[in-house]
């Protein structure tokens, strides 16, 4: 009887845990990284950078009035996401367009209407992000993305994802403008860094999560490099393709990536991972 009890027991135990790890893979509110990931990110950064230089300037808006108005279309946005209970494709990729717009704003809106340098502006959102990181896992022991199945996580990790997006464009600028590199060398120089995160992660085993989280940053400054060599005037040492031109097109390539990744799952996690 006494061993008839325990193996009851167990088996209660290992289905109450199946059913705890179902449910965090169905709560889990982010998705797989997939080279459809990286696509769409990188997208999302060029659209950042190319959307608010258009409703900032091109509109005539000015930053305080494109920033107000971006920040509403994010908050409302984020409302949604939260509110999902899993992974939720045009939720998702519309809450990181928009807080890619949003994160160039406030940069944007430093250094232009505050005046503060570039430099201080990329040493201030550096610290932001790693502060976000060292208070995110001393609460939660793990920076993994593919753990994002609470809201105090998701919080997290959508305080990173801003920091990573003002900090790209910070840098970004900085590397380009501010110290006159040019938007196309620029943009190979953070190209080449993506490409040595690659390989240590592939070739020298980097840490998952460490390799995940420096090509997500880097991602950034790229997407924005490219977004301005893309859409500024060639006397600008661009390739004068302009805002509208640029945004439309890209933000065109990641509506269709996203109806394909809705229609197909492909991105949906299907199992554990370690990133």
């Amino acid at each position: 009887m006494n061993q008839k009890n325990n193996m009851d027991n167990q088996l209660v135990f290992e289905d109450a845990s199946a059913g705890s790890s179902l449910a965090e893979k169905m709560l889990n509110k982010v998705p797989e990284v997939t080279i459809f990931f990286w696509i769409i990110k990188i997208m999302a950064t060029t659209v950042g950078e190319t959307a608010a230089d258009f409703l900032s300037e091109t509109l005539n808006l000015g930053l305080t009035i494109t920033t107000i108005i971006m920040s509403i279309f994010l908050i409302i946005t984020l409302f949604y996401q939260f509110k999902a209970k899993k992974y939720v494709p045009k939720i998702y990729w519309l809450t990181v367009v928009l807080i890619s717009i949003v994160g160039t704003l406030i940069t944007d809106n430093l250094t232009d209407n505050l005046g503060v340098s570039l430099v201080t502006t990329t040493i201030v959102f550096s610290i932001a992000l790693i502060t976000t990181f060292v208070v995110w896992y001393r609460s939660e022991k793990t920076l993994s993305i593919h753990s994002i199945h609470t809201v105090k996580r998701e919080i997290f990790y959508w305080c990173a994802i801003l920091f990573t997006f003002a900090l790209g464009t910070a840098a970004g600028d900085l590397i380009s403008e501010g110290l006159a590199i040019g938007y196309w060398k620029a943009a190979l120089m953070f190209a080449a860094l993506i490409l040595i995160d690659f390989l240590a992660y592939y070739r020298y085993k980097l840490n998952a999560v460490l390799a995940f989280w420096i090509g997500y940053i880097l991602t950034r400054p790229f997407g924005a490099s490219l977004g301005d060599f893309l859409s500024q005037p060639h006397a600008d040492g661009g390739l004068g393709l302009g805002t509208v031109g640029t945004s439309a097109l890209f933000l065109l390539f990641i509506l269709s990536i996203v109806i394909y990744l809705t229609k197909t799952e492909k991105d949906k996690i299907k199992k554990s991972a370690n990133y």
